[in-house]
């Protein structure tokens, strides 16, 4: 068994863009290699927490790259803490198994406050004027400092939206192996989202997707020559997980304006001289739609059996839904929980769901044309088309080239598992939670 373990987590990654991608490549040359379906919903946070507990949504309660508190009425994207996965993680379980072994966690989602004992991820300082300073939430404690000094402050600008580019994927590999060469720990999972940017703008067939293989392929062959250079002859095992695949989409839905159309959802009006437009108002609405790429929660107010039935019925109408599921039919894709909506809307695979509720663009909100991850109730891959000299994020979906989010019924949905060394798995298919057992069987756990 070997004594150390690298996990890359990669979004986007097929089987076939190892063709453009010469290191990763000869790393794996030797090793297994496997189709890896990510359970639904196929988006980063409930991947990552499938990845690293081995259980579905139903059991670790990340049902969403965002939540919905029905006591507050009040939506918080990306921003969740570690206690938000209800069951314990890879690190936990390796501790519990042998308190000497040490795992480090490099940039998932939600991994503040994890039980693993190196960690880096971003957590920005909201100050009192409405500004945010950049800085890091690490263990130990002072660990940004010492990253801080040594490569400059962690690029946040690049890692999501209209300036996403490699200097983010760069920091985060450059300081995997500042960290791997001091601390050498047994386990160092590592996020490298460098190939979610391009292939969502622009398609994932097209030039800048092509583009964005190789310029992460260059960032692995620096990862991969650091980290051998701080394990020296006890060369750790690699195993590269694609948490999806991205596919090309040509149409978008708007399950809240089907809503308010209905008249189950509300809006707040707001002063429009101050370009505040229309709010949504989750107190007042019967039913509301929080987006996230292929898929929708429905929050129904008070679960009203009446309302959902008439939701359903609606929802399930609109071009490019495929389906629309209460809880009692979430069974096949163990996602029924109490944090999920009470219903769950399903796109078609060339499809993919927007939060818009306005029917006039003078009536969207302010922050509707702004990089605003946490005031949109819903993932904005719009984001990526700001422009700084028109009014920013320009209000039109259909540039959008690429999604995911799906059951990956098809092998086009279905991204690719990797290893360094032959033997490490033998099941085919892999779904994602097969990758945590995987991993713990390394450490004979």
């Amino acid at each position: 068994m070997p004594e150390y373990v690298v996990l890359l987590s990669v979004p986007g990654l097929r089987e076939q863009d190892l063709k453009q991608m010469p290191r990763l490549r000869a790393l794996v040359l030797g090793g297994d290699s496997a189709e890896l379906v990510p359970s639904f919903p196929a988006v980063t946070c409930p991947v990552q927490a499938n990845m690293t507990t081995g259980e579905t949504p139903h059991a670790h309660g990340v049902v969403a790259n965002g939540f919905y508190s029905r006591k507050n009425h009040e939506v918080k994207m990306w921003t969740s803490t570690n206690e938000c996965i209800q069951r314990p993680q890879l690190w936990d379980l390796m501790h519990k198994h042998n308190p000497s072994l040490t795992a480090a966690v490099w940039f998932p989602l939600h991994s503040k406050e994890c039980g693993a004992d190196y960690v880096c991820t971003p957590a920005p300082i909201h100050n009192a004027d409405g500004t945010e300073s950049m800085w890091c939430y690490t263990r130990p404690e002072n660990l940004y400092d010492d990253l801080l000094a040594e490569l400059g402050q962690f690029p946040l600008q690049h890692f999501w939206g209209p300036m996403a580019n490699l200097k983010s994927t760069a920091w985060i590999v450059a300081s995997a192996i500042w960290a791997a060469r001091r601390y050498r720990p047994n386990l160092f999972y590592v996020y490298l989202p460098h190939l979610d940017y391009a292939a969502q703008k622009n398609g994932p067939d097209s030039e800048t997707a092509m583009q964005a293989l190789a310029d992460l392929d260059a960032e692995i062959g620096k990862l991969i020559d650091g980290f051998a250079d701080a394990y020296g002859a006890d060369r750790p095992l690699w195993l590269v997980a694609s948490e999806y695949a991205i596919v090309p989409v040509d149409h978008v839905s708007y399950p809240n304006r089907a809503l308010r159309a209905a008249g189950l959802l509300s809006v707040k009006k707001e002063d429009h001289e101050k370009g505040n437009g229309e709010l949504l108002d989750f107190e007042a609405s019967r039913a509301w739609a929080m987006v996230d790429h292929q898929l929708a929660h429905v929050f129904v107010r008070d679960s009203d059996p009446a309302t959902i039935r008439q939701a359903k019925q609606l929802l399930a109408k609109q071009p490019g839904v495929a389906e629309v599921l209460t809880q009692d039919e979430l069974g096949p894709y163990d996602l029924a929980h109490t944090l999920a909506g009470d219903l769950i809307v399903i796109s078609q695979p060339n499809s993919w769901q927007a939060y818009y509720w306005w029917l006039d663009e003078a009536d969207a909100p302010a922050f509707a044309h702004q990089v605003d991850i946490h005031r949109k109730p819903g993932y904005d891959p719009v984001e990526l088309f700001w422009d700084p000299a028109k009014p920013g994020v320009p209000l039109d979906p259909s540039l959008v080239k690429g999604s995911h989010g799906a059951p990956a019924k098809d092998p086009t949905q279905r991204g690719v598992l990797l290893s360094s060394e032959r033997g490490v798995f033998v099941e085919r298919p892999l779904a994602d939670t097969d990758v945590a057992d995987i991993v713990l069987r390394q450490f004979g756990i």
